[in-house]
């Protein structure tokens, strides 16, 4: 009866740890960056038509928006809460820009970062600090990356700009950071 007992508790275990192996890792709790802010972080990245764009932890998907709608890039957004990847979908789609957007559900441990011109994130400063080596490894050469609010802290940024918001009655500054490969 005990080894049968310690058989279920091992297999149990076992199987808990290949789950909790395969659930990507949530890098930052999504918090909207203000549409003022998005602008400004794709204008600091220095955006251009035709060129690639990708947003990592991308929410309700603003940030891929507008750098379909206001700037022609071909932008791709990374998430992976399935509600906000929805909704995000939702919003591209109904705006037409499917041929231009897009969201992609999946762990961005597992992503390839050698394809865009432009990253921009919003993540915490330890998963900043996470993803820098995969970066340092897989961005191409001539890349750039905006980070909002927080640094990579190994890394000098190029420029640091302040940028003043009054989203929803209440004024808030933020820092927006470059870094170029």
């Amino acid at each position: 009866m005990l080894k049968r007992f310690l058989a279920v508790a091992t297999l149990f275990t076992a199987g808990l740890f290949l789950v909790a192996q395969e659930t990507p890792e949530k890098l930052a709790p999504f918090y909207p960056t203000p549409e003022s802010v998005v602008q400004k972080m794709l204008e600091l990245g220095g955006l251009k038509k035709d060129e690639t764009h990708w947003d990592l932890g991308s929410g309700d998907g603003r940030i891929v928006i507008m750098a379909a709608q206001k700037f022609g890039a071909r932008s791709t957004g990374y998430e992976i809460d399935d509600e906000l990847y929805k909704k995000s979908m939702g919003r591209i789609k109904d705006l037409g820009l499917s041929s231009m957007a897009t969201i992609v559900k999946a762990d961005l441990a597992k992503a390839d970062f050698s394809k865009p011109d432009l990253i921009t994130v919003y993540l915490l400063p330890s998963s900043n600090d996470k993803l820098a080596p995969v970066f340092e490894k897989t961005v191409r050469k001539g890349a750039r990356i905006v980070s909002h609010d927080f640094e990579f802290s190994a890394w000098k940024a190029e420029k640091t700009i302040q940028v003043e918001d009054n989203d929803e009655g209440y004024s808030r500054s933020h820092t927006l950071y470059l870094y170029h490969r």
